[in-house]
């Protein structure tokens, strides 16, 4: 699991509909203290299979890459005073949530605030049976968690950004499979 694939995702954008890889704007928001904000997930079927992941989710209609980052932000994290900066990483992944399988292209932005988030439940009917809270994160809690956390190498991703920059092009991820 990556994440709560929106409602807009629709069933055409699930794995074997036709539609291809769904391709979904993540956010590696940072606060003033280089913590991250992260949404808690869980699998509606089965509450006790929990998660951690970055605010974001799928483009919809031609809506650009950086415009569904605000979005999805703003919509599962209330924050809208964000400076956005540039894509650190890309990634595909496959994984099974709410009775089918999603595979996605990702791209994950860098970006900043002072402004707390809002947890408001989500703005979709699946992320309201989904999501139970956000937090803020240091890169020691998350190199300590036993909690799963995506992208599964977010904790070393994280240390290395926080000491050298953002890269001066994206980084390619591995591919994972849930």
């Amino acid at each position: 699991m990556t994440g709560v694939p929106d409602a807009g995702a629709g069933a055409g954008a699930a794995a074997g509909a036709g539609a291809g890889l769904r391709r979904a704007a993540r956010v590696i928001l940072l606060d003033p203290a280089d913590r991250v904000l992260l949404l808690h997930g869980y699998e509606p079927d089965d509450p006790s299979v929990t998660w951690w992941f970055t605010p974001g989710g799928g483009l919809e209609g031609d809506e650009t890459w950086e415009a569904a980052a605000r979005r999805e932000l703003a919509e599962e994290t209330g924050i809208t005073q964000v400076v956005l900066g540039p894509v650190l990483w890309l990634r595909t992944c496959s994984f099974p949530f709410d009775g089918r399988r999603w595979d996605q292209e990702e791209r994950y932005f860098l970006a900043r605030t002072a402004q707390e988030p809002l947890f408001t439940g989500g703005g979709t009917e699946l992320e309201r049976r989904s999501l139970t809270g956000l937090r803020w994160w240091t890169c020691a809690e998350l190199l300590a968690t036993r909690e799963t956390v995506y992208p599964t190498r977010l904790a070393e991703l994280l240390r290395t950004l926080l000491d050298e920059g953002p890269p001066a092009a994206p980084v390619l991820l591995e591919t994972e499979r849930a």
